[in-house]
Formats: C-alpha cells, structure tokens, sequence
C-alpha cells in the first residue's frame, strides 16, 4: 500500500467532534483524561499533563483559548532549535517590495519537483502587519506531491486556513486527524503541530495564516440566530496518538523564520485532551447563504464565514469570505458584484468553476490562481460580465458552477519579492477593464 492509499484508509477510519468553539474532549485510550482535574499529581496512565494556550490568560472566557494534552512525554523534553532555510515562506512585516495599488493576477502554481511536501511547497504571496506583534496577515499558496514524512510543522506566529483547490489533505495534529478535500477548509490554531499526507498524487491550495486574534464566526446582528456557516457543521478531531520512536524533525515557524529540531521520536502523541484550542475542518457547501431577495446585490460581508477581530469593534483583522452556490433574484438590479473600491484589502482565490464577476478560461481568472485588489483599488466585473449582466433577462438564476472565496484584510497587502516578480503574475490585468464604454446621455 503506497502513501496516498494509506493516507485515503486513515481519512475514512476516524471520528470527529461537532462545533466551534466548544469545549470538546476525547481520549484515544480509555481512562487517560482525568476527571475533576487538570493537572493530577500522576496523570493517568503514566501520561504528562501539558496546558496548550491560543491566548492569554486573563482574556475574558468567550475569547480564551486553551486544550490540556496528556501525552506521553512532554513537548518540553525536546533538544534546541536550529534555523533552517526559508524555502518560499515568508512572513510579516514585508519589506523587500512596496505596497503595491495595482490590481494584480496570477495563474496557479507550476507543478512542483518530485517529492515536494507541504512545508516544502508552501509559497508566500504577501501579506501585512507584524508577527512579532500578532497583528496581521500573510497568504500563502502551496502546491505537494509527497507526504510529510517523519516531518512535523508548527506555527508559532499565527493560525493557519487551509483551503484546498486541488486534492484533499489528511492533516495528522496533536489533537488527531481531519481530512480537507476541495470545498472544505481546514483550521489549525497557532501552535497546534501537525503533519501533512496528500490524498491524491498532486495536491495545491491556499493559505491564510492569521497573526491577529483567532477567527471566530461573525455575529449575526438582525439577521437573528441561525444562518451564514452553523457552528455544528465544523468538525473537530477525537483523540490519536503516534507512539514513535524514531528520528523526527519538529520545524516552527517563529517570527517569519523557519527553525528545527530533531527529536527522538514523534510529537504526535497526545493520548487524551480536553479544551478549545482545537483544529477544525468545515465544508463550504454547508454555508447557509442569505441575499437579497427584492432588490441591489449585498455587501460581500454577508458571505462572511469566519471573522478575526480587531479592537475597533465591526472592524476585522481579516474575514474570510465564500461565494458558494446560490439564487439571485433581485429585480431591476445588476446582480453580479458592483463596481467598488473598498478601504479594505481583497486577496480572492477561485476552487472550482468560475466566478460570476469574472471571465474564465486562458489568461483569466481560474482555480488556483488568484487576485489582489488593495486598499482603494478599483475592481469590479469585467467588460464582458458587464455587457451580459446589463442586458440579461432578469429571470430567478441559479449560481452553482463555481466556488470563489476572499481574504478581506484591514491593512494593504505588500508582496513578497517573489510574488511581485513571479513568472506566473499575468501581465497587462487591467486589459480587462478595457472597452468599458461611455453610456452618459444628457
């Protein structure tokens, strides 16, 4: 059985936890999570308790984020770190290029070398803020076709959003296991370590590693109490432990850098946890989309599926925003996306399908690639969008060919030098625009 058959036989053998943000708790092994206790003088069965803290202490408790792992040795028991070569990764702040306020495109990913694994094809598009500070936000692209073997990765400066475009992921964390496939998403809280297995033999995507405040589901103000991305459709894993003793490398990133350590057998061996610093897996189709249904298209907050907040309050760090399949019924109205230019920074990246405010195809926007419209740059649809949504019939459509999704950040995005001199940014992006005509009749 090769690694892409064992990784499909492992992401069909495991359970998981519904909702978000709730205090779950598993044991893979009965009797090893204490009850009525954190911290026991002796753990259950010879385990090690090990607080694992996503935020301060003192935060109020809707906001606190914190799991106890029972593992069988502690996560302090490791030799020194060592910094290791960046590879592509990158992180805030960026300053080898200047904010950019074009708008700007690249097609996907080229294929990369035999024996690339997700750490080794992860690939830094930009991004803002500080990670030193935990503000901010970097994206990330990455393309693989091995699995991480005797390899772990954990990010010290922020939480990671995988969103898969191609290929499913079986992600091995401390906490158990959760597959991905195109369509859904993954979350690993910062921290949280983890191993990568490609369930088909080339996988790529998109990443969004937030620096700033963990997301959180958007409040939902008048729209009342369910709707938007439900709570219980997030899956978080139950617990599975790797008892391994073997060379293991144990790679961080911390403050932008990627350091290493070698550790005498797997990190992944948490028996029993309880809390809520826990990964999640979330399918986008499950997206309770709301809309208009009189007139004018809505502001692309209402496709919010999770928000990182920020202290000015209704202002985010970054949302994460999806354009799933959906009816447009509004009349006497352009349905798609208006013409807009918007305080905040768009980074969009397409699954599958097209996207209605784009043109498709060769040299246009198409899955895994993806757009970035900073600060105040105008976007909107293209000539021949507009042309075709101006003058349709305005019968009740149906829009379920395509899966779009955005990072909305509060602060521009600058590039990473690669990113800005990449072979795969289109040229002449504003052609696009071209031919929109003069219509004004006094």
């Amino acid at each position: 059985m090769n690694s892409i058959e064992q990784a499909r036989k492992a992401a069909t053998d495991f359970g998981h936890r519904s909702g978000f943000g709730n205090e779950h708790s598993s044991e893979a092994v009965p009797g090893a999570l204490p009850h009525g206790r954190n911290s026991p003088q002796r753990a259950p069965l010879g385990l090690y308790a090990e607080q694992l803290s996503g935020s301060a202490f003192t935060e109020p408790r809707a906001q606190n984020r914190r799991s106890w792992l029972y593992r069988i040795r502690p996560s302090a028991a490791h030799p020194p770190f060592a910094r290791i070569d960046n590879g592509a990764v990158r992180g805030a702040p960026f300053t080898d290029a200047v904010p950019d306020p074009n708008r700007l495109r690249w097609d996907p990913l080229p294929e990369p070398p035999p024996g690339t694994d997700f750490l080794a094809g992860l690939w830094t598009l930009g991004g803002n803020g500080d990670a030193t500070r935990r503000e901010g936000m970097a994206v990330h692209l990455y393309h693989a076709n091995s699995p991480m073997t005797d390899r772990v990765f954990g990010d010290a400066d922020g939480e990671l959003l995988i969103v898969p475009e191609r290929g499913g992921l079986l992600f091995r964390t401390e906490l158990g296991l959760l597959a991905a496939r195109p369509g859904e998403v993954a979350l690993i809280p910062r921290g949280v370590r983890f191993r990568v297995e490609p369930l088909d033999e080339a996988v790529r995507g998109y990443v969004c590693e937030n620096y700033g405040r963990p997301f959180v589901l958007p409040d939902l103000g008048p729209i009342g109490a369910n709707g938007l991305a439900n709570a219980r459709d997030f899956r978080a894993p139950v617990a599975a432990y790797e008892d391994i003793e073997r060379p293991t490398e144990v790679v961080t990133k911390f403050c932008g850098n990627l350091w290493a350590a070698t550790y005498d057998h797997s990190p992944l061996d948490v028996v029993a946890w309880h809390g809520t610093h826990v990964p999640y897996v979330y399918d986008l189709r499950r997206f309770n989309v709301l809309g208009s249904i009189s007139y004018d298209h809505p502001d692309p907050s209402i496709f919010t599926v999770l928000t990182s907040p920020s202290d000015t309050p209704g202002l985010a760090g970054v949302d994460f925003v999806v354009f799933a399949p959906r009816w447009l019924v509004g009349e006497n109205t352009f349905r798609p996306p208006y013409f807009h230019r918007n305080v905040m920074s768009e980074y969009m990246g397409l699954i599958e399908g097209a996207y209605d405010a784009k043109s498709a195809g060769e040299g246009g926007f198409v899955p895994g690639g993806g757009s970035l419209h900073n600060m105040m740059s105008a976007h909107g649809p293209d000539r021949v969008t507009f042309d075709r949504a101006s003058t349709a019939e305005l019968r009740p459509q149906k829009i379920d060919d395509g899966l779009a999704f955005m990072f909305e950040t509060r602060w521009p995005v600058t590039l990473a030098g690669q990113a800005a001199g990449a072979a795969h940014l289109q040229r002449g992006y504003d052609e696009v625009w071209q031919g929109l005509e003069r219509h004004f009749r006094s």
